[in-house]
């Protein structure tokens, strides 16, 4: 049975010499999705309505080129002998705490010359980033990478999982953890829950730093079962690492904005 079972095709289709892959209708796929509802939402709150269709021209290009930095550099043994697989995202390979990276300091500087509060977009825009990840991830199962460890055939069938999903995790012979979907439900849960949140309105700045927590929380999980970690040494993950500086620095912000009267508008409120 094992020897019947073909992987889903990467390549959605083709423009003459041009490859249309998945992973990039897939991952486009959730950034317009994220795009649309934070537009929606910063529309509700009082921002300008271009405000994020502005913020986007540059976030998405640096989000791109820094998620990919950060991987590279991670994997410099391999990329510095393969020059030419640098530019090809295509394949896989970027990493979502640098595109994290960029797109944090992309708001800063745009927040700065628009005289709009970092606090209030980033607040606005996460829960469509959480959501943007958790579509993100599929972009993943489509190139049968960011798996975990070898399972049995049997333990995949018993997450009463479909059988395209256990047969794409089925990779030059062995079954996989389907660490993708772990992180991908992680994050729809996520979403869900920081839409709450917004009804609970919470102090400016208090959704995004949720956000942060509630992330870091499953990536740092999720990355322990994970085959392809970028790894700060030989047995430290980085991600992890991250995930929990990640944790502990919005709760340190967190408190500290409240403790000193920084967080005294609410989410709800119309100021910029």
């Amino acid at each position: 049975m094992n020897g019947k079972i073909q992987p889903l095709n990467p390549i959605a289709f083709s423009l003459g010499p041009i490859e249309v892959h998945w992973y990039g209708i897939i991952i486009g796929s959730g950034l317009a999705l994220a795009l649309y509802l934070a537009i929606r939402e910063g529309n509700r709150r009082g921002l300008p309505k271009e405000t994020f269709a502005d913020l986007m021209i540059w976030a998405i290009p640096i989000a791109i080129i820094s998620a990919r930095i950060y991987y590279v550099l991670f994997e410099w043994g391999y990329y510095s002998k393969h020059m030419g697989e640098i530019p090809k995202i295509w394949n896989g390979g970027i990493a979502i705490h640098g595109a994290l990276i960029g797109s944090v300091l992309t708001v800063y500087v745009f927040s700065k010359a628009r005289d709009i509060s970092f606090w209030k977009i980033t607040d606005i825009a996460a829960p469509s980033l959480i959501l943007g990840q958790a579509i993100g991830r599929w972009g993943n199962f489509m190139n049968q990478e960011a798996h975990g460890g070898v399972v049995s055939r049997a333990f995949l069938e018993n997450l009463h999982l479909p059988n395209f999903i256990v047969n794409q995790m089925y990779i030059n012979g062995s079954y996989y953890h389907p660490t993708f979907l772990y992180e991908s439900v992680w994050d729809f849960a996520g979403f869900i829950l920081l839409m709450s949140l917004r009804r609970v309105n919470l102090r400016r700045g208090e959704l995004f730093l949720s956000y942060l927590v509630w992330y870091s929380i499953g990536r740092f999980f999720v990355e322990g079962m994970r085959t392809d970690s970028l790894m700060l040494t030989a047995n430290l993950r980085m991600a992890q690492m991250i995930s929990i500086a990640l944790v502990i620095g919005a709760l340190i912000i967190l408190f500290y904005r409240r403790k000193s009267g920084l967080a005294d508008i609410h989410y709800l409120d119309q100021r910029n």
